[in-house]
């Protein structure tokens, strides 16, 4: 069955590779309060590339992740001397969710152009493809680093509709962030929020076209085979 979508565009972190498996493999090292650790990490990340985008004040997403960490192992009284190393290792390196490879290869059976647009840098990028074993079932991945905003700026979405050069509507974007969903749905993309946790709805004015609770069920919904409401 042909797709009305020509490209399907990914976000990477929380939507293809799993952020808070860097932590998972280490959290022997880190203590009762691993969990804690992983879920700050992850909230000051996301923090500071939309208050450095705010502020004008641009640093890459290494950076920013490296930040991020030592405020949440700070926060939580972690020895960063005896983990840091390990974990920003492991960041490098995320697991990718179990159905990844087998979607992304559906979706090219079916035709469709395949994509990453992320905020992580290209090389943190090129390191999580390669070690989940997925850069032969990409056409493009594509980094904010090209114009050094973070999303959800409407200049990060148009790097990927200009990069295959279709129509806004020609692509179906992928995201597990509720804020990059809605970001992308504005733009004018058609988008699946891919809702791993379950959380409520948000951002009813940019509502995505279907939710997803993993991204398993994407090719049916890119198909035509499914139209779950969100």
């Amino acid at each position: 069955m042909a797709s009305r979508f020509k490209v399907c565009v990914f976000d990477a972190y929380g939507t293809l590779f799993d952020v808070h498996a860097a932590v998972a493999e280490h959290a022997g090292a880190i203590g009762s309060r691993a969990d804690e650790v992983s879920r700050l990490w992850r909230a000051k990340q996301l923090e500071y590339t939309w208050t450095r985008t705010l502020m004008g004040r641009h640093a890459d997403f290494w950076t920013l992740t490296c930040e991020a960490l030592d405020v949440a192992l700070a926060t939580h009284a972690v020895d960063g001397k005896t983990v840091r190393a390990a974990l920003l290792d492991a960041y490098r390196r995320l697991s990718a969710y179990p159905e990844v490879p087998g979607v992304l290869t559906r979706l090219r059976a079916a035709g469709l152009k395949t994509a990453i647009l992320s905020n992580g840098t290209p090389g943190m990028l090129r390191d999580a493809v390669a070690a989940a074993g997925i850069a032969a079932l990409l056409d493009a991945v594509l980094s904010i680093e090209d114009i050094g905003i973070y999303k959800p700026d409407a200049r990060v979405y148009d790097l990927a509709r200009d990069r295959f050069g279709v129509a806004a509507q020609d692509i179906c974007f992928l995201s597990s962030n509720a804020w990059d969903a809605a970001g992308a749905a504005v733009f004018g993309f058609e988008v699946a929020w891919i809702n791993r946790g379950g959380a409520p709805p948000e951002y009813g004015f940019a509502k995505p076209a279907v939710v997803l609770p993993s991204l398993a069920a994407l090719p049916d919904f890119v198909l035509g085979r499914e139209a779950a409401a969100p």
